[in-house]
């Protein structure tokens, strides 16, 4: 019988986090794939598996356990891993379309006229999947070096966002010394105050992003300290991989 972990597995109130966000949709098609060969029933618990995690994952994170994941689904840890050899594999199937949507929407940013509308259109836009799911929170702010088609689009989102931040400043838009990875210290700080506002004050996380990107126009002048490095910053996403929960692969 599948326990109610499948659904909450806290006593706070979950209505502020839809189970299914616009993102997730998204996935459905890629990540419920049937690969060729497999048997008529084999195809059902792969398909169960994946509908468990992208729900389990959208409300709690990726650091769900597997078991608990195997337990909504209806199959044994066994036939999960059957299925998916490692988490980075079920990450893969459910988040790879996720990451190439985002990777989309930057390339369409950097499409944008205006170089300002487009950049702050895409940020307010990722904030918002960081609040719809919580497990597409983790993977852009967490790299995933061994989900090799959901890190080539992170490098494809890259390439267009740094572009993007390129033409701003030659319009004279933004900040001089903004940079990509201004961004992923929004995303990293705004992911921390979704994870505890979230079940009591939803919407906080709106005045936050509204007041942090207001803060990269040009005419914002006031001195700051140096960003961190790009290889920093991979280096603190690369970190958070590493920091699962000891036996939960």
């Amino acid at each position: 019988m599948v326990s109610s972990g499948c659904v909450n597995r806290s006593t706070q109130p979950d209505t502020h986090i839809p189970v299914v966000g616009t993102m997730v949709d998204m996935t459905s098609t890629t990540a419920g794939r049937q690969p060729d060969g497999l048997r008529a029933d084999a195809t059902r618990n792969r398909a169960r598996i994946i509908d468990a995690a992208r729900r389990m994952f959208a409300k709690h994170g990726l650091d769900v356990p597997m078991a608990e994941i195997a337990e909504c689904a209806g199959v044994g840890v066994g036939t999960l891993y059957r299925r998916f050899a490692s988490r980075d594999e079920l990450i893969a199937a459910i988040f790879t379309a996720n990451m190439a949507s985002y990777a989309d929407a930057a390339e369409e940013a950097l499409a944008d006229p205006d170089p300002w509308h487009g950049l702050t259109r895409l940020l307010h836009r990722m904030c918002q999947w960081q609040a719809d799911d919580q497990g597409f929170s983790d993977v852009l702010i967490t790299a995933q070096p061994q989900a090799k088609h959901v890190e080539a689009e992170r490098q494809r989102a890259y390439r267009a966002v740094t572009e993007l931040i390129s033409r701003a400043k030659a319009a004279g838009q933004v900040r001089a010394d903004f940079t990509a990875e201004d961004i992923a210290m929004l995303l990293i700080a705004n992911a921390g105050l979704i994870s505890v506002t979230g079940d009591v004050a939803p919407d906080a996380w709106r005045r936050f992003a509204t007041l942090m990107i207001s803060s990269y126009r040009a005419d914002n002048t006031e001195p700051a300290p140096a960003p961190p490095t790009a290889r920093a910053m991979y280096g603190v996403m690369r970190r958070r991989q590493t920091q699962r929960p000891a036996g939960n692969p």
